[in-house]
């Protein structure tokens, strides 16, 4: 089985669960550390004549990170596309289990029995309201119908703007502050705000900075996520 995987998240879920079978990788699948495959582009930008030229059996794609002309076009050229839609918790589990599935995996990886009871132990503080900043300059936040929006939830954190017509709405600062959440939540990706970079917009409020792989990627960070994210909100300061 060749696999040229175009979601960092899943690149990761493979490469320690099925080692050997990822021949390509996007420049931004930085997981796990020293992975040594051919990088073929960005997640919205990929070369499409190198992924033809590793011969894959299979391509890894997401319904959200990679856009339908570049899916279109790797179909075009012969390959076998693998689109995977992820937007709770439970999506993603069964997605894992398909995708690990079809790239040669004959069992469930440890790692994935270990997100399912992490997840499954999980108590349900008292609830806090927040916004999920994702951007700045322009600010955007997480919307309606998001993985990370799901994880939270199950945090007791209750997103503002989850009902939002859109998933990633553009709300300017001062609306954002005048929702007057309990809670800022701030992770590093895909706009990497720091102690000194994003709470500074938010005075008065307090602000948790989390992990973007623990709040994001669907993978072996799952298993860690729930202990790793909470101990960020608890941590969160004004």
């Amino acid at each position: 089985m060749r696999v040229v995987s175009l979601v960092p998240s899943l690149t990761e879920a493979v490469a320690v669960t099925v080692p050997g079978a990822l021949v390509g990788a996007t420049d931004w699948c930085s997981h796990p550390a020293g992975l040594d495959v051919v990088r073929v582009g960005g997640t919205k930008n990929p070369d499409v004549t190198a992924i033809a030229a590793l011969r894959p059996d299979l391509v890894l794609a997401n319904e959200e990170e990679n856009r339908a002309p570049d899916l279109a076009a790797l179909r075009a050229a012969g390959l076998d596309v693998l689109v995977t839609e992820i937007r709770t918790l439970d999506e993603g589990l069964r997605e894992l289990e398909r995708v690990l599935a079809a790239c040669g995996a004959t069992r469930r990886p440890r790692w994935l029995v270990d997100a399912e009871a992490a997840w499954e132990s999980v108590t349900t503080p008292a609830p806090r309201t927040a916004v999920v900043p994702i951007w700045r300059r322009p600010w955007m936040v997480l919307g309606r119908d998001t993985f990370a929006g799901d994880l939270l939830a199950r945090l007791g954190v209750r997103n503002l703007y989850a009902d939002h017509d859109a998933r990633y709405p553009r709300i300017p600062l001062d609306e954002l502050r005048a929702a007057a959440p309990d809670l800022v939540v701030l992770p590093d990706e895909p706009y990497r705000f720091t102690r000194d970079d994003g709470p500074e917009a938010f005075p008065g409020t307090a602000a948790a900075l989390v992990d973007g792989r623990m709040l994001t990627w669907y993978g072996p960070s799952l298993a860690e996520a729930p202990r790793a994210l909470s101990r960020a909100l608890r941590a969160a300061h004004r």
